[in-house]
C-alpha cells in the first residue's frame, strides 16, 4: 500500500496517541511548536528590551515593532528557512526578522540558541508542573472523599497477598493517598527547585554580553536580572555551560516518575479488587468488556494506567543517560532525545492523572461481596479472641488451643478439599466444651472488633495530613472529569 502525503490523508501518517487521544488540550499546548516558537519571541523581546534599558541602541519602534508580531509566525516560511540553514534557532530568526524589518538587526543580539532554547524548556517545565499540580490535588481530593465515606466499612487486609488482619476500605485509600501527598510535595519541591537559565552566553560566561555593555559587570548581572524576572523566574542559575546542568532534567523526570509508580499501585490494587468483586472502577451504561464475552467488566482505565506508568517510569532513564555523557561545556547528543522524552513525561503524567481522577470519582463498592469474604476468613483471626475469653470463663489455654487446632483443620479441610464454606464457627458452637462462652460468639465475631484504630486514622490522617495540603488549590481542583478514549 502507497503512503499518500498528510496533506492527502491526515490519517496516513503516524501520531502519537499521547496528543492524538488521549493529554488534555492545555498540556498538549504546553509543548506545541506554537507555544515553543511565540516563546522564543518573548524571549528575544525580553532581551531587548532590558538591553535598552541598559543603554544599548534599541529604539522604542524596534521594541514596539516585536511586541506587535510575537504571535505572527509564518510557520511554513521557518520550515524552509530550517531546511536550507539546518539551525532551528536562526531559521526563526530570520522568520522574526522578515516581519519586523526595523527590529532585524537587534534580534538575538548577543545570544546563543541555548537562550531561546534551554530557557524555554525551563519555562515549558515550569508551566508544565502548574498543569499538573491541580490535577494531583484533585484526585487527592476525590480520595480523601472515599476515605472519608469508607473509613469505618471494615475489610480483608492482604499481606502477600494472602489474607490478613481486618482494615478498612478507608484506611486502605489513605494509603494510596498518603503516597499521592509525598507526590504532590515532589513536584512542588521540583517546580520551585526550577531557576532560568537566563544570559549566559556560548558558554556560560557571559563574555558577549560583557563585550556588549563595555566592560560592565554590574550591567551584565543586572541584564540577567531584568530578563529572568520578565520570564517568571525569582531566580537564575549562578553558573551554566552553554545549556542549563542537564541534571535538572534528571530531577523533573524522577518526581514524574515516583507520581506514576504511585498511580501503578493504586491501579493495580483497584485491578485486584475488581476481580474479587470488592471494588469497581466506573463502568458505562454503553461500556463493553470484551469483543467475545459480554459479561465482562475489565478495568481498563486502571489497565490503561498502569500502562502509560509504566512507559513514565522508563523515560527517567534518557535524563540520565543524558546527563552522563554531556562533555564539558556541552554536547548536542542530547538535543534530540531531549524533544522526546520530557514532552512525553509530561504528556503521559498528565494522561494517567485525569483518568486516575475519573476511577476516583466513580468508584463503586460492594460491601455483601466484602462481607461474604470477610466471614470466610475471620473465624480463622477470632481464634485467639476465643481463646482469651474461654480462659476468662475459667477455661484452660492449652487445652482450648488445641481444641481449636483440632477444629480449624477441619474446617480448613472443608474449605480446601470439599470446596464448602468456612464452617469452624459452627463446629465451635457444637462442641459441649465452648458452652462458657456460646453467649459471646456473635460479639467476638463482630468485624469492627478486628480493625483496631483504622477509622480514627483515616480521621486524624485526612484532617492534619492531606486536606492542607489541598489548600493552594482549592480554586484550581477540576470538574468531575469525562474520561478521553
Amino acid at each position: 500500500m502507497a503512503a499518500p502525503g498528510a496533506e492527502e490523508d491526515p490519517f496516513g501518517r503516524y501520531r502519537s496517541p499521547l496528543v492524538s487521544r488521549y493529554a488534555s488540550p492545555e498540556m498538549g499546548f504546553n509543548f506545541s511548536e506554537r507555544k515553543k516558537f511565540g516563546t522564543w519571541r518573548r524571549l528575544w523581546l525580553y532581551l531587548a528590551q532590558a538591553e535598552k534599558s541598559l543603554g544599548l541602541p534599541i529604539t522604542d519602534e524596534q521594541i514596539q515593532e516585536m511586541e506587535a508580531n510575537l504571535d505572527n509566525i509564518d510557520f511554513k516560511m521557518a520550515a524552509e528557512e530550517e531546511k536550507r540553514l539546518r539551525h532551528d534557532v536562526m531559521a526563526h530568526v530570520h522568520t522574526f526578522a522578515h516581519c519586523c524589518p526595523k527590529a532585524a538587526a537587534i534580534i538575538h543580539l548577543g545570544a546563543t540558541s541555548c537562550y531561546v532554547g534551554d530557557n524555554t524548556d525551563l519555562i515549558v517545565l515550569r508551566d508544565g508542573f502548574n498543569l499538573l499540580l491541580p490535577k494531583l490535588a484533585t484526585v487527592i481530593s476525590r480520595l480523601a472523599d472515599f476515605a472519608e465515606q469508607y473509613a469505618a466499612l471494615p475489610t480483608l487486609g492482604f499481606t502477600h497477598y494472602q489474607p490478613a488482619q481486618l482494615t478498612t476500605v478507608g484506611k486502605r485509600c489513605c494509603l494510596w493517598i498518603q503516597d499521592l501527598c509525598m507526590d504532590l510535595r515532589n513536584l512542588e519541591r521540583a517546580r520551585d527547585d526550577l531557576r532560568f537559565r537566563g544570559v549566559k552566553g556560548t558558554t556560560g560566561t557571559q563574555a558577549s554580553f560583557l563585550q556588549l555593555l563595555e566592560g560592565d559587570h554590574d550591567k551584565v548581572e543586572e541584564l540577567d536580572r531584568l530578563v529572568t524576572v520578565k520570564a517568571g523566574f525569582k531566580r537564575a542559575y549562578l553558573v551554566t555551560g552553554q545549556t542549563y546542568s542537564r541534571k535538572v532534567d534528571v530531577e523533573v523526570l524522577s518526581v514524574l516518575a515516583s507520581l506514576a509508580a504511585s498511580i501503578h499501585k493504586i491501579c493495580t490494587d483497584i485491578r485486584l479488587l475488581a476481580n474479587l468483586k470488592e471494588i469497581e472502577e466506573p463502568f458505562e451504561t454503553d461500556q463493553i468488556g470484551s469483543s467475545a464475552m459480554p459479561y465482562k467488566r475489565n478495568p481498563m482505565r486502571s489497565e490503561r494506567c498502569c500502562s502509560l506508568a509504566r512507559h513514565l517510569m522508563t523515560l527517567v532513564l534518557n535524563p540520565l543517560h543524558t546527563a552522563s555523557v554531556q562533555w564539558f561545556e556541552r554536547t548536542l547528543d542530547d538535543s534530540a532525545n531531549r524533544r522526546v522524552c520530557l514532552a512525553e513525561a509530561f504528556l503521559t503524567a498528565d494522561i494517567i492523572l485525569s483518568t486516575l481522577q475519573n476511577i476516583s470519582e466513580g468508584l463503586v463498592v460492594y460491601p455483601k461481596v466484602i462481607e461474604r469474604r470477610i466471614r470466610q476468613e475471620l473465624p480463622f483471626m477470632a481464634t485467639e479472641n476465643i481463646i482469651m475469653a474461654m480462659v476468662k470463663a475459667g477455661g484452660n489455654r492449652q487445652d482450648c488451643h488445641e481444641k481449636i487446632r483440632i477444629l480449624s483443620q477441619q474446617a480448613a479441610a472443608v474449605v480446601k478439599q470439599e470446596g464448602g464454606d468456612n464452617d469452624l464457627i459452627a463446629r465451635i458452637r457444637a462442641d459441649p466444651y465452648f458452652s462458657p462462652i456460646q453467649g459471646q460468639l456473635e460479639s467476638l465475631l463482630e468485624p469492627t472488633s478486628f480493625t483496631g484504630r483504622a477509622s480514627q486514622q483515616v480521621a486524624r490522617f485526612l484532617k492534619e495530613e492531606a486536606c492542607p495540603m489541598l489548600i493552594p488549590y482549592q480554586s484550581k481542583m477540576g470538574v468531575k472529569m469525562e474520561l478521553a478514549l
